[in-house]
């Protein structure tokens, strides 16, 4: 949906107006689905978070001030919703054991192993690294736009995910040595 239909839907929504808010929450569900899903891991926690994250956006939608893209700003309201999430349910490995259980990789069983191998590393992360990664890579944000959304500057962004990678290499350089 073209970005100025999507500011139309919000002003509406801030004003009250209930078809709008729940136009969006229509229209933006499965994006919120996705991003609680890749910051936790499994299916039940991010049906959890994304609906805490509906409610969360009912109530504070009219903080939304329209000076970044929406889609941006929700994202980062997911990932706070996220973060409140875990840290309320007194859980620490964000469903590692069950990571993924979803995930499918066209015709290749050994590159779907690989790819749930791959976030379950991604999940052990510093939550900065990790969500910094999860921006750029698994959202498609640009470094700025990520800085912009976690409100720090873009070279942290870099240096964050430049962290990341490095301890990725290092889990997976060694399975390929000794694999």
């Amino acid at each position: 949906m073209p970005e100025a239909e999507t500011q139309n839907l919000v002003k509406a929504a801030q004003s009250g107006n209930s078809d709008a808010f729940e136009a969006l929450v229509n229209m933006y569900y499965e994006a919120m689905f996705k991003m609680a899903f890749k910051w936790c891991g499994n299916q039940r926690d991010a049906e959890d978070i994304t609906q805490e994250a509906c409610i969360k956006l009912a109530r504070g939608i009219s903080s939304y001030k329209g000076d970044s893209a929406f889609t941006s700003w929700l994202y980062r309201l997911v990932i706070n919703t996220a973060k409140d999430w875990v840290k309320a349910q007194g859980r620490h490995d964000h469903g590692g054991e069950q990571m993924l259980e979803t995930i499918q990789v066209r015709d290749n069983a050994e590159d779907s192993l690989y790819a749930s191998q791959v976030w379950a590393e991604v999940h052990k992360l510093p939550e900065a690294e990790k969500e910094s990664l999860l921006l750029v890579m698994a959202q498609g944000l640009s470094h700025k736009e990520a800085a912009k959304l976690c409100g720090v500057k873009e070279s942290t962004i870099s240096w964050r995910i430049h962290e990341a990678r490095k301890k990725l290499e290092a889990v997976f350089g060694k399975e390929r040595k000794h694999g």
